[in-house]
């Protein structure tokens, strides 16, 4: 019977073992935009991860007089290759290349045989180089590989957006969960120590302990981590507060469960859609404000690879279109990935968006509220 009102209703029968959450994994997968873009962000994610075999200034092999070496992971000293000194073997030195690739010998480089803070001394062009057969993208002012740069920049990029993002999550969700939950006084209390607290000037801070400590991304994400979760906190607040008095929150208080039970085991489960749609969104102001930061120079150590430290140079040598040029796409193109899946994102946690799917009344591709929706038959 209840299926046969659904039917009648225009909603169609669903599988018994598709849960709501498999239900929006299939209206996420249906905005093709958002789908793919998570396709690619994760194949460029894992690219960065596996950086040093894609852009290395050392190779990944070496057969050398009948021996095998592996220099990507031990650092072998010029003798081993019948240098003169004992010293880390510099695998752009003509002479150790030579040694390495002649008289039956040979060596397995990666694609791009530059790293990140790779000098190559014996380069034939002034610096900064426009890209070549040997520096794809060019070099920038001190010679570095501008693709090394990139490459290794965009893995400290996502992975700073990823520890910011996970912070803020946990300290934004456990916050606005207390808030929505107990209510009261507590709540009244919290939300004052929160616009006290959110009215501290983040950047003064920033440049305050950037010049009384010495630079790092652990410091950073510390300082970061500190403004960058009251934005969530909102919104979990407002999940709570709605779920806690509907009827399967008092059958849980009924049955006996303490708080932290019914917190986590029935309410939180509820109100996790603001969380998952935050995600993305947030990754995308983490890397912005990295990029910022070190943009004006307060952000990560120099030696450390950074988008923001390539805009700079740009800034500083215009004459070098490429190092600005490749820098803003890698950046744009991150922002914009980020961007469509943080939209699919939403309307796959739309439920009322699903609905109407479901029933046949509006196109998937057309957002939940829009005009076009609503003059949908």
């Amino acid at each position: 019977m209840r299926f046969r009102a659904k039917a009648a209703a225009g909603v169609p029968n669903l599988p018994h073992s598709l849960s709501p959450r498999q239900r929006a994994w299939q209206r996420f997968r249906r905005n093709r935009l958002g789908y793919w873009s998570l396709v690619l962000f994760v194949i460029l994610f894992v690219l960065s991860m596996g950086a040093e075999l894609l852009s290395s200034d050392r190779p990944l092999m070496v057969r050398y007089k009948g021996e095998y070496y592996f220099p990507i992971v031990k650092v072998y000293s010029e003798t081993t290759f019948d240098g003169d000194f004992p010293t880390p073997a510099d695998y752009l030195d003509p002479f150790i290349r030579d040694r390495i690739t002649s008289n039956g010998n040979f060596a397995i480089f990666p694609p791009n045989r530059y790293s990140y803070d790779s000098l190559n001394y014996f380069a034939k062009e002034p610096n900064p180089a426009p890209p070549s057969a040997e520096n794809w993208l060019g070099t920038d002012d001190r010679g570095r590989d501008v693709l090394a740069r990139l490459l290794y920049g965009f893995r400290v990029s996502v992975l700073f957006g990823l520890a910011l993002t996970v912070i803020g999550v946990l300290v934004g969700t456990l916050t606005g969960a207390l808030m929505g939950f107990f209510g009261g006084r507590f709540d009244l209390v919290s939300q004052r120590a929160i616009e006290i607290w959110s009215s501290m000037p983040e950047l003064y801070l920033l440049i305050i302990f950037a010049s009384i400590f010495e630079p790092s991304l652990a410091l950073l994400v510390i300082l970061l981590s500190l403004f960058g979760w009251m934005g969530l906190s909102d919104y979990v607040r407002a999940e709570f507060y709605r779920n806690r008095s509907l009827d399967y929150v008092k059958a849980a208080r009924a049955l006996g469960l303490s708080n932290v039970q019914i917190m986590w085991r029935h309410i939180l489960p509820n109100s996790l859609t603001p969380v998952i749609t935050f995600l993305p969104f947030r990754m995308s102001a983490a890397i912005l404000a990295l990029t910022s930061l070190d943009f004006l120079g307060l952000g990560v150590p120099p030696t450390t690879p950074s988008l923001g430290e390539l805009l700079a140079q740009g800034k500083a040598n215009l004459d070098a279109w490429w190092i600005s040029l490749s820098t803003f796409a890698v950046l744009v193109v991150t922002l914009l990935l980020l961007t469509f899946m943080g939209d699919a994102l939403r309307d796959a946690f739309d439920t009322r968006l699903g609905l109407a799917q479901l029933r046949g009344r509006v196109d998937p591709k057309v957002p939940a509220g829009s005009p076009a929706a609503e003059a949908t038959p």
